[in-house]
């Protein structure tokens, strides 16, 4: 199972809680702490509060748009997720229907894995079902130049950021639509 990551890692908190090896403190059971909201931040309604903030505080002062996975085939927002350092697939945990996050499909195969081969995301507590929500940090030219991908238990309301991947092409217009 995979448990979350991040770009720092954390021992104990205030609470005495160690949390795994990567992961960030800023949101735990939706509360927030000191998430930098900036101007031109887009963060849909649909995202849980504790989720857009893990999101927004995980950026490095970019702008950001935050976008929650909504399953095509029948509305649903929860999911079994598939992740590892450059990418994630989703599963409805209501239809099955399946989508790859962001531009995770092209290279989500056995030839650029190496040593990175997907997992399924799993929190603490080991809920394996998640909301979904993407954030998508934006250049100085509007062109996506991060993905990263945070989950939210359902079972206990955990959030952790699971992958985050550089984007080093343009045009990008087409990722925001891919969550």
């Amino acid at each position: 199972m995979a448990g979350p990551v991040g770009r720092g890692a954390l021992g104990p908190g205030a609470d005495g809680v160690s949390l795994p090896t990567g992961l960030r403190r800023s949101v735990v059971h939706g509360v927030r702490e000191n998430a930098t909201v900036h101007a031109d931040d887009r963060i849909d309604a649909d995202v849980p509060e504790a989720l857009a903030a893990l999101l927004r505080d995980g950026d490095d002062g970019r702008p950001v748009t935050v976008a929650s996975s909504v399953c095509g085939g029948c509305g649903g927002r929860v999911f079994f997720v598939l992740v590892n350092a450059s990418g994630a697939e989703r599963e409805c945990s209501g239809c099955g229907g399946r989508a790859f996050i962001a531009d995770s499909e092209e290279y989500w195969g056995e030839e650029s894995w190496e040593d990175d081969e997907p997992g399924a995301a799993g929190c603490p507590c080991g809920g394996e079902e998640f909301e979904v929500g993407v954030a998508f940090s934006l250049g100085g030219d509007g062109e996506v130049r991060w993905v990263t991908v945070g989950l939210r238990c359902v079972e206990d309301g955990f959030s952790g950021v699971y992958a985050d991947w550089k984007i080093d092409y343009v045009p990008t217009d087409h990722l925001l639509t891919m969550v």
